[in-house]
């Protein structure tokens, strides 16, 4: 793939049409920011009571830490976007801060992944190998794999971010409701089919790479639960592998229903691609706080000593 030469003038700004033919901006907008809101609190409680508990400090809640931060930045990158549309009526977003977003929502949809991928692991070794749990996974080591990963997103997405600037944008509009690879590379003067080469490679690493290794895990979790002696432990044990599992449905739900629909051939509209766009990103950062909050005893715990120490 080589990228194009174009001497024309550029565009400085681009004019957000995704929600121009839809109905009700206004509730929707408010059920957009009521989503972020929810999200953004929930997250935002999971950082601050893991990092003011020195109780908490310990390789699990720092893998949920990182994974609150990510889905405040993938949210954000987002849905900020959406509710100035459709709330303030504000549909312009300038090229730079449009290219930035591409990258913060796609850094934030592999790092999201990745740390899906982390958090597997450490349910994995945590119920397989109880005893040696401690001397596996430490906080060293664990924080170490989150450095890791932040940078393999970035390796990735800086690749797809340079490519989409080296477009020219002679139209500009984006059809999409906020900027992604997809709609930038959409709103070039350009045949787009080039241009798919690296996200698809990306997109199969997360899918055919990372999404088996997750399965295996949870696999070998249900398959340690069930030999477990004890049922009430096992029971426990088990609920805690189902509530962990949840994320994963609703981060690759939306994604496996898109190549799905696509292999069998059929073709999403663009009101169709741009609601399956809206769910993904805000469901996954909706459900993610509320399963690691509410089904975690310790954070759980820890939001009630927050409160008792400081009664309203």
């Amino acid at each position: 793939m080589s990228l194009v030469n174009f001497s024309g003038q550029n565009v400085v700004e681009f004019t957000i049409t995704g929600f121009d033919h839809l109905p009700y901006h206004k509730l929707m907008g408010t059920v957009i920011l009521l989503a972020y809101c929810l999200a953004l609190l929930g997250s935002t409680t999971n950082i601050c009571v893991i990092s003011t508990d020195r109780r908490l400090h310990r390789p699990m809640y720092l893998l949920i830490c990182n994974l609150a931060l990510v889905d405040i930045m993938f949210s954000t990158s987002a849905s900020t976007t959406m509710i100035s549309v459709l709330l303030a009526g504000d549909k312009t977003v300038s090229y730079n801060s449009c290219l930035s977003r591409v990258f913060i929502y796609h850094l934030g949809d592999v790092t999201q992944c990745l740390a899906l991928s982390l958090m597997a692991l450490d349910r994995t070794v945590a119920i397989s190998k109880p005893l040696r749990y401690a001397t596996i996974l430490t906080n060293q080591r664990v924080f170490l794999l989150i450095v890791v990963s932040w940078l393999l997103g970035i390796g990735c997405i800086g690749k797809l971010a340079y490519i989409a600037d080296q477009l020219p944008h002679c139209q500009p509009v984006i059809k999409y409701v906020f900027c992604d690879y997809a709609a930038f590379i959409r709103a070039a003067c350009v045949d787009p089919a080039p241009y798919w080469f690296v996200p698809s490679i990306i997109g199969l690493w997360l899918i055919a790479g990372q999404l088996p290794l997750i399965l295996l895990s949870y696999g070998k979790l249900v398959f340690t639960v069930l030999r477990l002696p004890s049922t009430e432990k096992g029971g426990r044990t088990f609920r805690t592998v189902i509530s962990h599992f949840i994320p994963v449905v609703c981060y690759y739900a939306p994604k496996l229903v898109s190549v799905l629909l696509t292999r069998v051939g059929v073709r999403l509209n663009l009101t169709e691609r741009n609601a399956l766009l809206i769910i993904s990103t805000l469901v996954p950062s909706l459900i993610n706080p509320s399963v690691y909050c509410l089904q975690n005893k310790e954070i759980r715990g820890a939001v009630l000593r927050i409160f008792r120490r400081n009664p309203v």
